[in-house]
C-alpha cells in the first residue's frame, strides 16, 4: 500500500473501527448513513457482519503487508453504502437533505477509493483500470469534489438547522453557518476545476475536522451512552478523515508533477 495517505490513513482507520464497534454494540447499522430496510432477512446478523468487516478491514489497513486486500474489500463495501442512498434520490429529488446524505456517504466512499487506487498491486493487475491507478485517483477526487457541493449547500438551505449546530458560545452564529456552507462549496469547486486544488482540499479537511471537534465531540461528552451522538461523531470523523486522504493525495500528486517537470527540464537538450 502506498504510504502517501499517512497520517490520514490512520484517522480513516480509527473512524472505520469506531463504526465497526458501534455496529456490534448496538446490533444495528449506522442509522441514516446505512439505511438498511427493517424487513431485510437476517438484518441483525448483517449488522454484526458489517461491524466485523469494518473492524477487520480497519486493522488490516494499518499494516503494509496486509493492506491490499482490506482496501479491495472496503471499496466495494462502501459502494454498497452509496447504493443504499440512491433509491431516495429518485423518491425525493427536490429535497436538498437527500443530496446532503448522499454527498456525505460519497465523501466517505472516495476515501476508500483512493486507498484502493493507491495500492500498487491493484493498479498493475486489476482489470478495472478506470478506477485504479492514476486515472482512478483523478476520478475519486472529482467524485469527492462533486459530493462536497450538496453538503455545503445544505448549510445555506437549512440555515436555522445549521445555526443550531454552531456552538452557543460563538458570536454571530448565522454568519458562521453561512460562511461554512459557502466555504465548502468553494472548496468543492476548487478541487473540481483545479483552482488551487491542494489548498481547497486542505481547507475542506480542516473544516470538517473542526465540525467534528466543536459540534459532535461535546455531544458525545454530554451524552456518552447515546447512540445518535456517537454515530454522528464517528461519521463526521470518517468524513473528515476521507477529506484528509484526498488532501494528502493532492499534495502527493503535485509533488509528482513537480518532479516530472524537473526531470523533463533535465532531459531536454539545450
Amino acid at each position: 500500500m502506498n504510504r502517501n495517505c499517512q497520517p490520514a490513513l490512520t484517522l480513516y482507520v480509527v473512524g472505520l473501527i469506531g463504526l465497526g464497534v458501534l455496529a456490534i454494540v448496538f446490533h444495528d447499522f449506522a442509522l441514516d448513513w446505512q439505511p438498511v430496510p427493517p424487513w431485510v432477512p437476517g438484518r441483525i446478523a448483517l449488522a454484526y457482519g458489517s461491524g466485523v468487516l469494518m473492524l477487520v478491514c480497519g486493522a488490516g489497513l494499518l499494516f503494509r503487508a496486509t493492506a491490499m486486500w482490506p482496501a479491495r474489500i472496503l471499496f466495494p463495501y462502501l459502494i454498497l453504502w452509496v447504493l443504499l442512498k440512491v433509491r431516495i434520490l429518485f423518491l425525493a429529488p427536490g429535497m436538498e437533505a437527500v443530496w446532503l446524505g448522499f454527498g456525505e456517504i460519497v465523501m466517505v466512499m472516495t476515501g476508500g477509493w483512493i486507498l484502493w487506487a493507491n495500492s500498487d498491486n491493484a493498479a498493475r493487475r486489476s482489470m478495472l483500470t478506470g478506477i485504479t491507478g492514476s486515472s482512478g485517483l483523478q476520478r475519486a477526487q472529482v467524485a469527492f469534489a462533486l459530493a462536497v457541493l450538496p453538503v455545503g449547500l445544505s448549510h445555506l438551505v437549512y440555515i436555522p438547522e445549521t445555526v443550531g449546530f454552531v456552538p452557543a458560545w460563538m458570536p454571530t452564529r448565522i454568519f458562521w453557518a453561512s460562511l461554512t456552507g459557502a466555504g465548502q462549496i468553494a472548496c468543492g469547486l476548487g478541487i473540481l476545476f483545479r483552482v488551487l486544488p491542494r489548498v481547497a482540499a486542505w481547507c475542506e479537511a480542516g473544516m470538517v475536522s473542526v465540525f467534528t471537534l466543536l459540534v459532535w465531540l461535546p455531544l458525545v461528552f454530554a451524552k456518552p451512552n447515546d447512540r445518535g451522538a456517537w454515530t454522528g461523531f464517528l461519521i463526521s470523523w470518517i468524513i473528515g478523515a476521507a477529506a484528509w486522504v484526498v488532501a494528502q493525495q493532492q499534495g502527493a500528486a503535485q509533488r509528482l508533477e513537480g518532479n516530472q517537470d524537473r526531470l523533463s527540464e533535465v532531459a531536454t537538450p539545450t
